[in-house]
């Protein structure tokens, strides 16, 4: 019988990560490296993506910066097509790249709603789409969404990037669904992660005040929720699909400070 820890290898995979420059997207690159992945990184920035790309060489696989505005759905097919023939098949999807920031529905219109939805929803699905073919061929593959706990809190200024990642966490329900036994689909909804994004918004009396209403007691790091990819990309998880981990430090209820 295997041990346990080789369950959580990703020798032979090949992953498509975006947003892979910065944040969750670039610890989710070099954690599937570390466990022997060949990783595609994705972002816009490829000064940022190169780097990620280097720093997951270094554990000795392949890895291949690609830019790509995944807003652009031209660009979304060269993608999976130059990445397919890079590296010969496709077996792991993170759609990571996505966001929004807080707003007063009354001074929202319908063309910044419509964007966010595009930009946090429509994205994953296409991508889903182009590179499911490409994981049937190889006989196997696994999805992972990045919404948020956003999704599923009820909190002042956030009807669009609530609402949009509410969708995608549904849309990830749903295409586990329909792309079952062949591929897994599942998502990680973070809370307060330690990232640019985040400081941006933050001054240390806000920050005291989202820790203390959290009760692990701390902001989450990246490299939490690499770990949740590791094991929802990994074998480890062969017995789970359409499923959202959440993880949060335990919070319930939004501890947005504002």
């Amino acid at each position: 019988m295997n041990r346990i820890l080789e369950r959580f290898s990703l020798q032979g995979e090949v992953a498509i990560i975006t947003g892979a420059g910065r944040g969750i997207g670039r610890a989710i690159a070099l954690a599937f490296a570390e466990a022997g992945a060949d990783v595609v990184c994705v972002a816009r920035s490829r000064d940022d993506i190169e780097h990620t790309a280097a720093a997951a060489q270094a554990h000795g696989v392949r890895a291949l910066a690609l830019s790509c505005d995944v807003n652009d759905d031209a660009a979304l097919q060269r993608l999976v097509t130059d990445a397919r023939e890079a590296m010969g098949k496709l077996t792991l999807l993170v759609n990571n790249a996505g966001g929004a920031g807080p707003n007063h529905p009354l001074k929202t219109s319908a063309e910044a709603f419509d964007a966010a939805m595009h930009f946090n929803v429509t994205t994953a699905f296409r991508l889903s789409t182009l590179v499911a073919p490409h994981m049937q061929a190889a006989g196997h593959g696994a999805m992972i969404n990045i919404t948020s706990g956003a999704a599923r809190y009820a909190q002042k200024n956030f009807s669009v990037y609530g609402a949009a990642k509410a969708a995608l966490t549904q849309l990830n329900r749903l295409l586990a669904q329909d792309f079952a036994p062949a591929i897994r689909v599942n998502a990680i909804a973070p809370g307060p992660i330690r990232t640019d994004a985040l400081e941006k918004f933050l001054d240390d009396k806000a920050r005291q005040q989202m820790i203390a209403a959290t009760p692990l007691a701390s902001l989450g790091e990246v490299e939490d929720i690499a770990a949740a990819a590791l094991y929802l990309a990994s074998p480890a998880s062969r017995w789970v699909t359409g499923k959202v981990i959440e993880v949060d430090g335990g919070a319930e209820s939004t501890v947005w400070p504002f």
